[in-house]
């Protein structure tokens, strides 16, 4: 009886030690958040989105514009492309939309099926004063979003360079785990993630052209965005979203898709993972592909080979 008594007394020593740790932390999250509220000034322009506002970054003044569309969970779109769309600016009009809890964006908890989605983007772009045709620079996860922009409205949609982007035949065996992503959200919503060296320290950061001021920009944006309900809503709806898309077929506009080597978060081995969209890109009579030897966020490695090559597509006769 003295031992189980003993052991309570133990826990419960533990137990308040740990909640006294955490309010600590989760104090200490909420001062530094507010010390880093000017580097989270928006980059772009806020566009009024379904009574929320979503975030639209332009540059350049080209005719033809390209759309930058992040992958799932990139905290800092407009910053994650930077590297790349800095090398473009000069002749095409660029444009990151950042969807809803990503980047400058609005938190906002509503479905992500995958014609949401979509609306929501358009509705940003029209908004920023931008007019269709455009062509589209999915990253990731935002190739379900390109394929089905085609399908749905292919007069919008002039072609489609897909940066290391997803087709729908990825989303048959891709496992999404859910739970560990509401762990994270809630490790990010404390503070814990301050804690842990290293880790938000994105590839943009790492490898690409960033400025010191842009880095500390994108760390506040981490430390504010890091696994939202907005990205969760949009894991939950992922392989449905990918059914959908590929029920409907591969659409026919003028494709190029960069493919990486599969490392970085994939879970793909380098064969399959390249394997997959070139099957898809079988399908479409004017469509072609350049391997990388990159991981996975190929536009914070091999940006001017990127750069030179879409050019190069984009200027063809």
């Amino acid at each position: 009886m003295k031992k189980r008594k003993k052991i309570r007394r133990i826990m419960g020593i533990l137990f308040g030690i740990l909640i006294v740790l955490l309010l600590a932390i989760g104090i200490n999250h909420k001062i530094r958040l507010h010390g880093e509220a000017q580097l989270r000034t928006p980059l772009g322009q806020l566009v009024e989105v379904d009574g929320h506002n979503m975030s639209v970054y332009t540059e350049g003044n080209g005719e033809t514009t390209l759309v930058f569309l992040s992958g799932g969970g990139t905290c800092s779109p407009i910053l994650d492309f930077k590297s790349l769309y800095s090398l473009l600016c000069d002749d095409y009009r660029i444009a990151v939309v950042e969807k809803f809890g990503y980047g400058f964006s609005d938190v906002v908890d509503k479905s992500r099926d995958i014609d949401s989605i979509l609306e929501d983007t358009r509705t940003a772009l029209k908004g920023a004063g931008l007019d269709a045709p455009y062509v589209l620079c999915p990253h990731s996860l935002s190739g379900l979003e390109a394929l089905y922009w085609v399908q749905k409205y292919p007069e919008e949609v002039s072609a489609i360079i897909g940066l290391d982007m997803a087709v729908p035949k990825y989303y048959e065996s891709m496992s999404i785990n859910i739970l560990l992503t509401r762990v994270a959200s809630l490790a990010a919503g404390i503070g814990i993630t301050r804690l842990i060296p290293g880790i938000a320290e994105s590839d943009a950061i790492k490898h690409g052209t960033l400025s010191d001021e842009e880095k500390d920009i994108y760390r506040a944006v981490f430390y504010s965005s890091t696994a939202t309900v907005s990205m969760i809503n949009e894991m939950k709806a992922v392989k449905e979203n990918a059914k959908k898309v590929e029920s409907m077929g591969a659409p026919q506009v003028p494709m190029l898709l960069f493919l990486s080597d599969g490392s970085g978060r994939t879970g793909f081995d380098k064969e399959t993972w390249r394997r997959i969209p070139k099957e898809y890109l079988s399908q479409v009579e004017d469509g072609a592909y350049i391997e990388l030897d990159c991981p996975h966020y190929i536009h914070d490695y091999e940006y001017e080979r990127i750069a030179g090559d879409m050019r190069a597509f984009l200027e063809r006769e």
